[in-house]
């Protein structure tokens, strides 16, 4: 028979471990409550002489359902529409186009366009859609 006061060769860490974890969770707890947001009345710059920075403005290229072309609510044709991207990339070579289609247009006149951008070299190409309700 064993005795009852006999000692353990081994340490048990499980409560040494569920210590750590708990502090370790307070510790994330407290540090993401204290980052999320601290309220500071900004100073007001003085009267700037500088132009504000201006991001490229964005091309927007329509195709309605009689497959009527319009840059920018201008009508153009396809070939006008090459002419006028080249000197649109030209003044501003990243500037953005977005190309909106009704639902009825033809396949055919959105590939034209998106072939006359594609030639002119633009990049930033996106197509327009309506949100799923």
């Amino acid at each position: 028979m064993q005795a009852d006061n006999q000692s353990y060769d081994d340490i048990n860490v499980t409560p040494m471990v569920d210590l750590y974890l708990v502090l370790l969770l307070i510790f994330i707890i407290m540090t993401t409550a204290g980052v999320q947001g601290v309220k500071v009345n900004l100073p007001r710059g003085g009267p700037s002489t500088s132009k504000p920075i201006e991001a490229p403005k964005m091309q927007a290229i329509t195709v309605d359902n009689q497959g009527n072309i319009k840059l920018n609510a201008t009508a153009v044709t396809l070939e006008e529409l090459s002419t006028k991207l080249e000197a649109i990339k030209a003044a501003i070579p990243d500037a953005p186009v977005i190309i909106r289609g009704d639902s009825a247009t033809q396949y055919q006149t959105i590939m034209d366009v998106l072939t006359a951008v594609g030639r002119v070299g633009i990049t930033q190409v996106g197509l327009a859609t309506q949100a799923k309700k």
